[in-house]
C-alpha cells in the first residue's frame, strides 16, 4: 500500500512540477509581453515627438504696392513677399490653376490678402514725382518649420 501512496505522491509531485513549469512559462511570457509593449510605446512616442520638433510660430510680412497706370484710371497691384526678384523668373502671383492673378481694385487685393490669412498693419503713400504709390503692409503667423530659408 505504501507503494501506491508513493506512486500517487509521485504523480501529484509531477503534476505540481508541470503546473509550476506552466506558471513560470506564463509569467515569463507575461514579462516578455510587458517588455515588448514598453518598447513599442517608447518607439511610437519618440516618432511622435520627432514630428513635433518645432511648433513655434514666427511673423512674416508682405507688402501690397499700388501704382497708377499711365493715362488710365486703373492701377497695377504688386505683392512683395520678400522673395528674390529675377529677370529670368516670373514671380507674379498666380492662382492654383497657374493663371496670372489679377485684381480689379485695391479693395479686391486687400480682400484676397484677408482670405489668405494676412492681417493689415498699415498703409502709406510714397510720392514719386507727380504720382503717388501706395504701400499696404500685412503680417501673418507661420510655423517656423514651414518657412523656407
Amino acid at each position: 500500500m505504501s507503494s501506491y501512496f508513493l506512486s500517487v505522491f509521485d504523480c501529484m509531485m509531477s503534476q505540481a512540477s508541470a503546473k509550476s513549469t506552466v506558471i513560470l512559462h506564463h509569467q515569463k511570457t507575461k514579462i516578455n509581453m510587458k517588455k515588448l509593449l514598453a518598447i513599442g510605446i517608447f518607439l511610437i512616442s519618440s516618432l511622435i515627438l520627432k514630428a513635433q520638433t518645432d511648433t513655434s510660430k514666427i511673423e512674416q510680412y508682405c507688402q501690397v504696392i499700388v501704382t497708377p497706370r499711365l493715362l488710365s484710371n486703373k492701377v497695377t497691384i504688386d505683392i512683395d513677399f520678400g522673395e528674390e526678384k529675377s529677370f529670368w523668373r516670373d514671380n507674379r502671383l498666380k492662382t492654383d490653376a497657374g493663371i496670372l492673378k489679377k485684381f480689379n481694385t485695391i479693395i479686391d487685393a486687400m480682400n484676397y490678402m484677408g482670405r489668405e490669412g494676412w492681417i493689415f498693419i498699415n498703409a502709406y503713400p510714397v510720392q514719386m514725382g507727380q504720382t503717388e504709390i501706395f504701400h499696404f503692409a500685412f503680417k501673418k503667423q507661420f510655423y517656423r518649420s514651414d518657412i523656407q530659408k
